[in-house]
């Protein structure tokens, strides 16, 4: 009927440190993509193809995260992890279905960027908006019929035995390890998954990249992903695998805003834009007071 996800509980001397670090990078990462999704939105200058990519992928990294930090966070407090069936699935569903869209979304910007680079008096018909929005829209429709049989697949396996998993959230890797029957065909459906989301895409986007900092966001993400998925357990031990998770779930979320706003002429001047107007309405305000 349930799941319980050790998660940090090894360290209990370390609850509030990770509580306190865990809790200040998920603001991080709010407040930062936030900003670059509002941004994207209201700001003319970043009416294009490039943006528009950019906003949508701050919002599913938004989404991503809240998947998975804020129960950890609760775990950390209360130092249970407890987690019905139900929610375990649902967990694993979502975080699959948005992490296949970042895999897919991160091909679709570095093509974007290929065009604009390799064919930039066509860009403008090849990327407009109509074409964006389909590209979207395709991807989202190559993602939820997978993730669902592989959700599906996954849990209606038997579980017997122990329900404790040494991991933060309901990955696969853990979950297949609770199953007493034969997982084979459960494994090579992941490893089909893995080729189709991580292996193809890394490949197209190592082809189209033309810029260096998308290829450290790629590098960092696909990497840790397709270790934790790709190496067999039995070569794996589970507090690897714990930290390779921490990696595509909150570190690379993490340093994407970073790394795509700091090296982002755009993004900075539209930042400061939106600074200086919000000091002006303030002052504004306080004079009318």
């Amino acid at each position: 009927m349930e799941f319980v996800l050790l998660g940090f509980s090894d360290t209990p001397q370390l609850q509030w440190t990770l509580f306190g670090i865990f809790s200040s990078i998920y603001l991080i990462i709010l407040m930062c993509n936030s900003i670059i999704v509002l941004i994207t939105k209201i700001d003319p200058a970043l009416q294009t193809p490039m943006y528009f990519f950019l906003g949508y992928f701050s919002f599913l990294e938004t989404c991503y995260v809240t998947l998975t930090i804020p129960r950890m966070l609760v775990d950390l407090c209360t130092q249970k992890g407890n987690i019905s069936f139900f929610a375990c699935a649902a967990q694993k569903f979502f975080v699959l279905m948005l992490g296949g869209m970042e895999c897919l979304l991160l091909t679709l910007m570095a093509y974007d960027r290929y065009v604009a680079v390799c064919n930039p008096l066509h860009y403008a018909l090849v990327m407009n908006h109509k074409v964006c929005t389909q590209l979207v829209a395709a991807s989202w429709i190559s993602v939820i019929p997978i993730v669902i049989g592989q959700t599906y697949q996954i849990f209606s396996l038997p579980f017997c035995g122990s329900n404790r998993t040494n991991h933060f959230f309901c990955d696969i890797p853990p979950v297949l390890m609770l199953v007493c029957g034969d997982t084979f065909a459960n494994k090579i459906g992941v490893y089909v998954a893995v080729v189709v989301f991580l292996m193809v895409p890394f490949l197209l986007i190592t082809a189209f990249s033309t810029c260096s900092s998308h290829l450290i966001v790629v590098v960092l993400f696909y990497g840790s992903a397709s270790i934790t998925y790709l190496q067999p357990k039995t070569n794996q031990s589970e507090g690897i695998g714990k930290l390779l998770s921490l990696f595509y779930t909150i570190l690379t979320p993490t340093l994407n805003p970073i790394i795509y706003t700091l090296r982002n002429k755009d993004i900075t001047v539209s930042l400061r834009k939106l600074q200086t107007k919000l000091r002006r309405t303030w002052w504004e305000e306080g004079g009318k007071h």
